[in-house]
């Protein structure tokens, strides 16, 4: 594919380039480009927030580039200040290297492992030293730091900022110059740490690298940006039923951004699916687009056919995990807690008298109620959760 080619293919679906001719240019001199992205690893699993980079990164892969994807495995330990109005707490060591573990295993779902070079800054920044730190920290000044948004507000409010919260993106633009980065992708939030990467490359005598940024991807409440911390996201290392279940939970408006950030179609073709199909069957061809990414054609098919079974159809799934109890008789609020359908007690209460209980397909509303054993029982709790339910054996182990 030529320069032309790749350049329209690879401004799809970005938010914007600094800078684009440049972009051009680079692409035009017929080597493989360097393009970096960074993962803190502040939780142990990915979500299709970050698919979003994921699917960018394997575009240029599929181009012959190369990507290196950098743990964030020293930065992690400061804590990235991006969006915050307060300090973010720094995590331990051990926290992040338990959580990096998985990082390269999912990552590897969606990029071409044999393209890909994987990194971990601390290898180079732990180099620099206390003289090292202080050095890159005096290539940059505490002004320009406050240009940045969540700085000047906190700053304005008269909220605390710390002195470390500014070395995160410096240590993040010295990144860029360890790997010698032509590109470096991040979503809309980054900018100012993409943009202080060019800055820290000009110092050490490097070509400024090219900064695209990606739009954030919206979570499930359709508000915010999606994240583990907010509750509001599809992990992608959760089973295919639940990844399908949780996508269609999404608004119908909010369903055609994912289709535009999370799959190939051009936007004409999202357009012809919005006019030509019933939400509900674009939601679901959604869904089993994203679990076919993760798990493959078939468990697709099954997820969906499991969804239309139990939602569509009203079904209860045969497939309910099974619950086996000593007890011949439970509250009905007791019952639940013991499947840890519910994490607390009030919150037990508060799904049964909303009436969120229904056994054997009666509505309970009553956390007193009391529940027989006798046999196996059916049990459904809010739109999602389902349940077998029997006395244990006196055979059973």
């Amino acid at each position: 594919m030529n320069a032309e080619d790749q350049f329209k293919l690879l401004r799809k679906g970005t938010a914007e380039i600094i800078e684009e001719e440049e972009l051009l240019n680079r692409l035009k001199e017929g080597r493989p480009l360097r393009v970096k992205v960074g993962f803190d690893p502040t939780a142990p699993d990915l979500h299709l927030g970050h698919v979003v980079l994921l699917r960018k990164m394997r575009q240029f892969q599929d181009l012959g580039h190369e990507v290196i994807l950098i743990i964030g495995d020293f930065t992690a330990t400061i804590g990235d200040p991006t969006g915050r109005r307060e300090t973010r707490p720094p995590l331990t060591r051990e926290e992040v290297l338990e959580n990096a573990k998985t990082y390269k295993q999912q990552a590897f779902k969606i990029l071409d492992p044999e393209k890909t070079t994987l990194l971990f800054n601390s290898s180079w920044i732990e180099k620099l030293g206390t003289k090292g730190i202080v050095e890159l920290s005096a290539k940059y000044t505490v002004a320009r730091m406050l240009e940045r948004e969540d700085f000047s507000k906190r700053f304005t409010e008269g909220s605390p900022i710390y002195i470390h919260e500014f070395l995160y993106p410096l240590l993040q633009a010295y990144d860029s110059v360890a790997v010698k980065a032509d590109i470096e992708l991040g979503g809309t939030d980054q900018k100012f740490n993409l943009l202080i990467g060019r800055d820290i490359q000009r110092e050490f005598g490097q070509r400024p690298q090219i900064c695209i940024t990606l739009p954030l991807l919206v979570g499930l409440d359709g508000v915010r940006k999606m994240s583990k911390s907010y509750g509001n996201y599809v992990g992608i290392t959760e089973d295919p039923k639940t990844i399908f279940g949780k996508l269609m939970s999404l608004s119908d408006k909010l369903m055609w951004e994912y289709y535009a950030l999370l799959t190939d179609y051009s936007q004409q073709e999202i357009k012809r699916i919005k006019e030509e199909w019933h939400p509900m069957e674009a939601k679901k061809h959604l869904a089993s687009l994203i679990v076919e990414m993760f798990y493959g054609e078939e468990t697709s098919q099954q997820a969906r056919e499991w969804f239309e079974k139990t939602y569509s159809k009203k079904e209860f799934p045969e497939d309910a995990p099974l619950a086996e109890f000593n007890e011949e008789e439970l509250s009905a609020l007791d019952l639940l807690i013991k499947l840890s359908a519910v994490p607390s007690r009030n919150e037990g209460r508060r799904v049964i008298q909303s009436g969120g209980l229904r056994i054997n397909s009666e509505k309970i509303t009553d956390p007193h109620f009391k529940v027989k054993l006798d046999g196996e029982i059916k049990v459904q709790v809010g739109k999602k959760k389902f349940y077998r339910v029997r006395k244990k054996s006196s055979s059973s182990s």
